[in-house]
């Protein structure tokens, strides 16, 4: 069976599309999170000059040395700022052990949403919703926060979409959404000139891993690298199609569907041409969902057929144990269900 990433144009969620428009969107959605769990999106209305602003900021930021990229890390627990190259592995997220341990060679700088974001939330536990640290690159602050804006704005119209496709409340998403768990992470994928590059399998630029959240909206460099993992075990190269995002699903919608939807296993090899590494540069933005809100199968998608196949947890207990895994290199033993496809695939 061939991979593909269906490619769809959801402009009537974004603009006030008829109702028969927007059904059809629905069904295409839930055809694609059924099958794939990846899917190119256009329509999503982010404008280009807001794109161009993300990717000078992150190249301006990228470009300090390494030693100024360092004063902006934070300890693993909090999930903002610097991370440099082999600091994390993203496999660990899964509990499945990788060759060398904290072996991913992307660096990262991450922002997100703060406890002043949600004026009208009290209570909200730090540090998951820890102030951002801002790197002193010009125009940075305003790029980064620009897009950051639209891209929640795109996460949310993939919830309604969510929604109608799942059959339940217009308002399901939203009323677990209202204080989300938001981090976008700015992700590089290159070595510093003269890295020896050895072409021996333990070249990684991010390990295996699925997202921890709802959905995923990737924007990134029309460079090799991305690869998902199909149904039948191979993994299969992705390149985002012009003025495209990439979305896919996060644990907690398959777990809120009992893998109806799949959060979908991918990794990042590094395009090695002439010996050198060419660059990649991708922006991940995470909706999670309220920290307090609970992830609790649909009973829509139980059935005699389809037990239900996870125990309750909470949004915020569940994105620690994976957290856990990636930066601070402690092993997560609660995903039997997602490591187990790492491990049966053709790696």
């Amino acid at each position: 069976m061939t991979f593909h990433v269906p490619t769809i144009d959801i402009t009537p969620y974004v603009t006030d599309g008829s109702p028969e428009a927007r059904a059809d969107v629905a069904r295409r959605i839930d055809e694609a999170c059924r099958t794939v769990g990846f899917i190119q999106i256009t329509g999503h209305g982010i404008p280009a000059d807001v794109i161009s602003g993300l990717t000078e900021a992150m190249d301006g930021f990228f470009a300090l040395d390494l030693e100024t990229k360092k004063t902006y890390r934070t300890p693993p627990s909090i999930n903002r700022g610097y991370s440099p190259p082999k600091s994390e592995s993203l496999s660990l997220s899964l509990g499945v052990e990788p060759a060398s341990r904290m072996n991913d060679f992307f660096e990262a700088f991450n922002v997100g949403a703060t406890h002043a974001d949600y004026p009208d939330a009290s209570d909200l536990p730090q540090p998951d919703y820890a102030d951002n640290v801002w790197p002193d690159v010009a125009r940075f602050e305003e790029g980064v926060r620009t897009y950051f804006g639209e891209a929640a704005r795109v996460a949310r119209a993939m919830t309604r979409i969510f929604a109608d496709a799942l059959g339940v409340d217009a308002d399901f998403f939203a009323a677990r959404t209202d204080h989300s768990l938001d981090v976008m992470r700015m992700n590089n994928y290159a070595l510093p000139a003269g890295t020896d590059v050895r072409l021996d399998g333990d070249l990684i630029g991010m390990g295996e891993h699925t997202d921890y959240g709802i959905v995923t909206i990737l924007w990134a460099d029309q460079v090799h690298g991305l690869q998902v993992l199909g149904a039948d075990g191979s993994w299969n190269d992705v390149q985002p199609a012009d003025d495209a995002l990439l979305v896919n699903l996060g644990d907690v919608t398959a777990r809120w569907t009992n893998e109806r939807w799949m959060s979908t296993l991918h990794r990042v090899k590094p395009p090695v041409i002439d010996g050198t590494i060419e660059r990649r540069r991708s922006a991940a933005f995470f909706h999670d969902g309220n920290v307090d809100a609970l992830i609790e199968t649909l009973p829509s998608c139980v059935d005699a057929d389809h037990p239900d196949l996870y125990d309750p947890i909470t949004v915020g207990e569940h994105i620690r144990a994976k957290l856990d895994g990636s930066r601070a290199g402690k092993k997560n033993n609660n995903a039997e269900r997602e490591s187990a496809r790492v491990l049966a695939s053709s790696r």
